[in-house]
């Protein structure tokens, strides 16, 4: 293990394990290479590595705190890191991610879901069933997902499945162009993920959602 990386395991350790809380100000540069013992060097480095990725505040003049390890700041950094990976496999990659993540998601909503948002989902799905473009369904598109993973109650899953979707958003823009069937197909799983969802049947939702994230997929699998 390279020693930058060691010596950002050792911080994240002391986090994990709550030495160090949310909003505690680290201990002296020296004083706490010294009790890791680490070189201040590797030390400085595991600190930047870290505020990149806002698990750590560095306010100049003051010292290097502890975040508030909240969803929507461990996560910002994320769609920066995906930025700069765009190509067609590190979108296969994102989709792979997004099958894993969203069935979970969606089996948790249909044991938290409420009424009102049921009947907004479905609204979502007959606007979805009306656009006139393609673009205007991958609008209703994303705006169903990211309800659906709402609806699970879990913000840092919220969140980092909001961040995975910007990656392919191209990637359903072009399937619907292409794809004939893709936009009646999109549909009518949507609303059999509703349906599952309505009916408060997570195993129903979760594989609806595997089906039709998996869908996606496949047909960029295809095309290589």
């Amino acid at each position: 293990m390279a020693v930058t990386d060691d010596a950002i395991l050792r911080v994240k350790e002391m986090i994990v394990s709550g030495e160090l809380k949310p909003g505690d100000r680290l201990p002296r540069e020296a004083d706490l290479a010294e009790r890791l013992g680490l070189s201040r060097n590797s030390l400085r480095e595991a600190v930047k590595a870290l505020s990149l990725v806002r698990v750590l505040d560095v306010r100049q003049g003051d010292g290097t705190y502890v975040s508030s390890l909240r969803a929507d700041d461990l996560l910002g950094a994320l769609s920066f890191v995906l930025d700069l990976h765009s190509g067609e496999d590190s979108v296969q990659e994102v989709l792979e991610v997004r099958r894993i993540l969203e069935p979970a998601a969606a089996a948790m909503a249909a044991q938290r879901i409420d009424d009102q948002e049921v009947i907004a989902l479905r609204e979502l799905c007959d606007a979805a069933a009306a656009a006139e473009s393609v673009e205007e369904l991958v609008e209703h598109d994303l705006e169903f997902h990211r309800r659906v993973v709402q609806a699970s109650g879990n913000a840092y899953l919220a969140q980092l499945l909001d961040t995975l979707a910007g990656p392919t958003v191209r990637v359903r823009i072009w399937r619907g162009i292409t794809q004939a069937s893709a936009v009646d197909r999109t549909v009518a799983e949507h609303r059999a993920i509703v349906d599952a969802l309505a009916a408060r049947q997570p195993d129903l939702a979760r594989s609806w959602s595997t089906v039709h994230v998996a869908g996606v997929e496949q047909w960029l699998k295809d095309l290589a």
